[in-house]
């Protein structure tokens, strides 16, 4: 009953934080509730007494607030460096991501600098979508006491890039707060941006703000996660070696997606279920020395990368990227080649878009050559291209069952133009290892794609194709947390002989009672296509029931298509089977996502 009255009064908690709340609570009889509550009591006196003693003004507008919204990590990396480097110049910092951050505390800010991704056409980050919200909503307090500083993190080949960094730099600017730096962009190439952030915004804030040797971080929320990550990071990854690289889609089977098993040794690296691998991987040796010969550059001749000295090649192979275009390296090429066609294609955006989707840098050197005096020498090639960036694999596995293992299913990238075969950089490096190669690797947690916390709740499953990996970890947390809640997978692929990916295994959970049941669409085994959005609307009556019942709804795959057809069918089956009008099924999905019962691991 209390913890009912601590949801619905105002509360200075965050919604995540009840949760976890009454999970422990739940978990405690009278005797052990009656100590926690006097430990709390007494480590709440102790903190009264050391920091809430009265406090001038000027002390208490000393906290600088650092919020981020992370789809992959980088936001999240920046914030905590950036904590960091405030905490060392003495000042005192609450630290949070934007999803654990309690919306009402906002207009008692003095001090707010954000780090926030863009994520898919323009959308904000799952932990960012709640404060996006608030702040373009009719309750957003006025904010003329705030000083603030976003940096926006995007990707240049999408067309709306950093555009929620933009929406939030408009609307606390139209809320009366104060930039202390204008919006900083950045693309996938970051980190110097980045850098130059981290100096510029606290020489801004050192004015506002009174140092004393005495300040300490008062709300550091991310401070429990550091201590217990990894050593190995995206920037220090751990050296692993892959054991199996194995494929499993069939002989006729017109795309090839592989099982790999990676061997984590001692190196102490823990994942949960829902999170994803970061991978760092090299250019293939053909591919670069297609490259070089197409340019008419010598392989060894000595390059200058991030102030370390290498020949071409290694440069090309382990430094730079080959395999992705983007709009500005297909404009600056089109200006070094002074091709019509490239200058004319260069300036339209929905053009470029779809040329850097199906060619690579080698087609650029290929079929546009360099004017006579374009002079492009071994440095400028290097300085041109962006350096390369490790690719996020939704991991295949729990640690419950493969304990010092980590699986991923790969999809090859391949595409044939012109006659020549392009291959993904990643996936091609992957599906090429042999058993005892080496792939640095890390962990990338992602805190909004995870099973209930009760293992009773029921789990519906939608992942076509690759999209079904995590829920192969899934399946297997739950039969080592011996979940008895049901569970429901959708899965699709064009050919049930070709390409029912881990089939033994669906098959095996089902015999045992692990998986409830199983909706299957094989588009291309019959005259009309089928897809998993058919079966759903198929299966409506019972999958509304399933969410009447409490069961929390997971979505992995592309978001360009399936994850947008996927939710169109669920609004259908609430409209059809919930009664519901089209605007109240989007504000109900909408309500199942803020109570973390609808989540999605799209790309």
């Amino acid at each position: 009953m209390l913890l009912k009255e601590l949801s619905s009064l105002a509360s200075p908690l965050s919604q995540p934080q009840v949760e976890k709340l009454k999970q422990l609570t739940a978990e405690l009889n009278a005797v052990q509730l009656a100590w926690v509550s006097g430990y709390l009591a007494a480590t709440a006196n102790a903190g009264n007494q050391a920091q809430l003693a009265p406090v001038s003004d000027a002390q208490a507008a000393q906290t600088v607030t650092i919020l981020y919204g992370s789809q992959t990590g980088n936001g999240r990396g920046i914030a905590k460096a950036l904590a960091d480097k405030a905490k060392a110049q003495g000042y005192s910092v609450n630290l949070a991501s934007m999803g654990e951050y309690n919306v009402r505390q906002l207009k008692q800010e003095t001090l707010l600098l954000l780090v926030v991704s863009t994520h898919g056409e323009g959308e904000a980050p799952d932990d960012a979508i709640e404060l996006h919200k608030f702040l373009a909503s009719k309750r957003a307090p006025q904010l003329n006491n705030l000083h603030y500083s976003v940096l926006a993190l995007g990707d240049s080949s999408y067309e709306f890039f950093c555009q929620t960094g933009k929406d939030f730099d408009a609307r606390l600017s139209a809320l009366g707060a104060k930039a202390l730096l204008p919006l900083v962009e950045c693309d996938v190439d970051y980190e110097a941006a980045a850098g130059q952030w981290h100096a510029d915004v606290l020489t801004a804030v050192k004015p506002l703000i009174q140092t004393t040797a005495k300040v300490v971080a008062l709300n550091d929320t991310g401070s429990a996660q550091v201590a217990s990550e990894s050593e190995f990071t995206k920037q220090h990854p751990y050296s692993a070696e892959v054991l199996v690289s194995q494929k499993i889609t069939g002989r006729g089977s017109d795309r090839d997606v592989r099982h790999v098993e990676i061997d984590l040794g001692e190196s102490g690296l823990r994942y949960e279920v829902g999170d994803a691998l970061g991978v760092w991987f090299s250019n293939s040796d053909t591919l670069v020395d297609e490259i070089l010969a197409g340019l008419g550059l010598a392989a060894d001749t000595k390059v200058t990368v991030a102030n370390e000295s290498i020949s071409l090649k290694q440069a090309l192979i382990e430094k730079k990227e080959l395999t992705q275009l983007y709009p500005g390296l297909v404009k600056a090429w089109a200006e070094l080649s002074a091709s019509p066609e490239l200058l004319a294609l260069s300036e339209d955006k929905e053009q470029v878009r779809q040329f850097i989707l199906h060619h690579q840098f080698a087609d650029l050197v290929a079929n546009y050559k360099l004017k006579p005096d374009a002079n492009l020498d071994a440095n400028k090639l290097v300085e041109l291209l962006r350096p390369l960036t490790p690719r996020l694999y939704s991991i295949a596995s729990s640690q419950s069952e493969v304990d010092t293992e980590v699986h991923l299913t790969v999809a090859l990238v391949e595409d044939e133009h012109q006659g020549q075969t392009r291959f993904g950089g990643a996936s091609h490096f992957l599906a090429s290892a042999q058993e005892g190669a080496e792939v640095k690797v890390y962990v990338e947690p992602n805190k909004h794609f995870r099973l209930p916390e009760d293992p009773q709740t029921p789990v519906i499953m939608i992942g076509p194709g690759t999209g079904v990996a995590p829920f192969r970890a899934f399946m297997q947390e739950r039969v080592a947390q011996g979940a008895e809640g049901d569970s429901w997978l959708f899965f699709g692929n064009p050919h049930f002989e070709q390409d029912f990916l881990y089939q033994t295994e669906w098959q095996q959970y089902l015999k045992n009672g692990d998986l409830t049941r199983i909706d299957v669409a094989f588009s291309r085994d019959q005259a009309h296509k089928i897809y998993v959005q058919h079966r759903i609307k198929e299966q409506g009556q019972a999958l509304w029931q399933w969410l009447q019942n409490g069961a929390h709804l997971y979505i992995c795959g592309d978001a360009e298509r399936m994850a947008k057809d996927v939710h169109q069918a669920l609004l259908e089956v609430a409209v059809e089977f919930g009664g519901l009008s089209s605007e109240a099924a989007e504000e109900y999905f909408e309500t199942l996502r803020s109570h973390k019962r609808y989540q999605k691991d799209v790309y």
